[in-house]
């Protein structure tokens, strides 16, 4: 079984300076997502990415809670995370592990860190790493857009780190 990892979807970085690219329609991705991950039965897990205490992403900063457009039901297991990887000195692996889940579906943002250095270190703890292809973001940066650097993450992660689908091709378990 598979579960849905949505990482940073947080007033900071969906509502902050840089606009992430295509976030209206990422949402509505993001949302069909839950709704199909639980219709299987499949746990929702989203992260949150904090800093230290006093800081713009303190834990009980308002720029770290999570975006009001999704669309949560309490029934989603929501943790900190201060790493890019969710899996870096968090439970999430140990999580996954004592629900039987042998596989992620990654989602959220920063594409070119969170969701990369995630879809990396799933693979590297034996999970089967999904990332939605339409499902991640990021903002446009100096050097790259952000349409660019989204399309090279799809084509780089996929094969050797994780499986690239489309939201419409994928089926939860």
């Amino acid at each position: 079984m598979h579960a849905l990892l949505i990482l940073d979807i947080q007033v900071g970085l969906i509502h902050g300076p840089e606009t992430p690219w295509r976030s209206a329609a990422l949402f509505g991705t993001l949302n069909m997502l839950m709704h199909q991950a639980r219709e299987a039965g499949a746990p929702i897990f989203l992260a949150r990415h904090v800093g230290p205490a006093g800081s713009p992403i303190a834990p009980d900063s308002p720029l770290t809670k999570i975006a009001p457009e999704l669309q949560l039901r309490g029934d989603e297991i929501v943790f900190e995370k201060r790493r890019p990887s969710a899996f870096e000195h968090t439970d999430l692996a140990a999580s996954l592990q004592s629900r039987g889940i042998d596989g992620i579906v990654v989602t959220g943002m920063k594409t070119q860190y969170c969701v990369d250095s995630t879809c990396r270190a799933a693979r590297g703890l034996g999970f089967d790493a999904v990332l939605i292809a339409d499902g991640h973001t990021c903002s446009d940066t100096p050097l790259l857009s952000a349409e660019t650097i989204v399309a090279h993450h799809n084509a780089t992660l996929a094969g050797p780190f994780c499986r690239v689908l489309p939201a419409s091709e994928w089926h939860f378990d």
